[in-house]
């Protein structure tokens, strides 16, 4: 990571006409491009199911049927920048008159003084009264660790693709006329919780190697019961492949990787007679492939992880359990039993040991083989989750290698 450096965003507003109107605002950088070693750096705040810290779950929610996008229903496609900025905290230079006056800012109510030929301000020649009265010490400057900028050229947008605020994808792309392949990325957090910004080192890590990048959030069963997930998803990906040109995105030519409840979304997307075109293979990192498994695992059991799992499960399908009229609400969260022909290729990555047991990828394995669907099932020693199974030695450059394969032409 980057400390102490402020880089500057540059904002590029984009606006064309396709089939409606476009309104997009992008803010691009020029910064070396980083080596990521592999691309399996993850933020601290990465979180899969287990310990998931970002909850932020709309306090809106619609509570309604699963929607087409607003791409559809209004023709209108809205985009905000995102910025991605190395900052450094308690040190500012102010520019003004003959000089520059450097200064840091103390405890309490501050008063700046003048600077060589410049006004007065928050920040002065380094001393400031507190609310004491008495000269208050300089502190030292202490770095603030900020996720490093993008690499050169490539540009971040937020994107709506459905009317509720939690309908919304990062893109990352290269403003270039090259059509690219694309990795889709869908957060865990229990169905519940869970936001795409803890996907942003994994996003970069892809966008670093030159595939278009859709980081989604989606709404989650506090905000709509199943299968709205699954919709959004599909919206998601619609969008995409609608405006593929304004990302110089290959519509016909992504993958799609899920982390945990997230791979329950990726997984789902990738069977039942989908038939999404373009989708080359589907990546699960400890997917939930199986509610009724996590159902079952959760009960008489002291593992909180696994009750809580049951209890979540039982929360996206409404509110009710696998019996009488839920039953059918249940069948269709259940992958496994709505495998076929045609179905995306899998690779699902699971450790001996965690909560989501490896018996969910074996699972979706025996339903899809007779199908004649290839399926790989890796099991990594350890109880590690989600984004932490991610970040284990070997898990993201096996992950990166598969998609590649799928993907690029060489397969590298």
């Amino acid at each position: 990571m980057r400390t102490g450096v402020s880089v500057g965003v540059l904002a590029l507003a984009v606006a064309m006409l396709v089939p409606a109107v476009v309104h997009s605002t992008a803010h691009a950088t020029a910064t070396p491009a980083r080596t990521n070693g592999g691309g399996a750096g993850v933020t601290a705040g990465d979180a899969g199911d287990a310990g998931n810290t970002g909850n932020s779950r709309s306090a809106a929610g619609n509570g309604g049927a699963p929607t087409t996008g607003p791409t559809a229903a209004t023709g209108m496609l809205s985009a905000t920048g995102s910025t991605v900025t190395a900052a450094r905290s308690d040190v500012s230079t102010t520019r003004s008159g003959a000089g520059t006056t450097r200064g840091t800012t103390s405890r309490g109510t501050t008063t700046g003084s003048r600077g060589t030929g410049g006004k007065t301000g928050t920040t002065g020649t380094g001393t400031s009264t507190g609310t004491t009265g008495k000269r208050a010490p300089t502190p030292t400057p202490t770095p603030t660790l900020q996720p490093d900028p993008p690499a050169q050229g490539t540009v971040v947008n937020t994107v709506a693709y459905g009317p509720h605020p939690r309908q919304r994808m990062d893109v990352w792309y290269q403003s270039d006329e090259v059509k690219r392949p694309a990795v889709f990325l869908i957060h865990g957090g229990w169905w519940s919780s869970g936001d795409k910004k803890y996907m942003t080192e994994i996003s970069r890590s892809y966008a670093e190697q030159g595939y278009v990048v859709f980081n989604l959030n989606y709404r989650l069963s506090g905000d709509a019961s199943w299968p709205a997930q699954r919709t959004d998803t599909f919206d998601a990906v619609a969008t995409a492949r609608r405006h593929a040109a304004l990302w110089s995105f290959d519509p016909n030519n992504y993958v799609i990787i899920g982390f945990s409840a997230g791979g329950h979304l990726a997984t789902s997307v990738g069977t039942y007679r989908s038939g999404l075109r373009g989708l080359r293979g589907v990546v699960g990192i400890s997917p939930v492939v199986s509610p009724l498994t996590a159902y079952t695992d959760g009960a008489d059991t002291f593992d909180a992880n696994k009750r809580r799992l049951r209890e979540s499960a039982i929360k996206l399908a409404g509110g009710c359990e696998p019996t009488g009229r839920c039953a059918k609400v249940w069948a269709s969260m259940e992958v496994p039993w709505h495998a076929s022909r045609g179905d995306a290729p899998m690779l699902l990555i699971h450790s001996e040991d965690e909560f989501v047991s490896p018996e969910h990828g074996q699972q979706l394995k025996e339903h899809l083989r007779p199908a004649g669907v290839p399926v790989n099932v890796v099991t990594e020693p350890g109880i590690e989750h989600s984004a932490p199974l991610y970040r284990l030695p070997g898990v993201a450059e096996r992950t990166q290698q598969w998609v590649a394969q799928k993907l690029l032409p060489s397969g590298s």
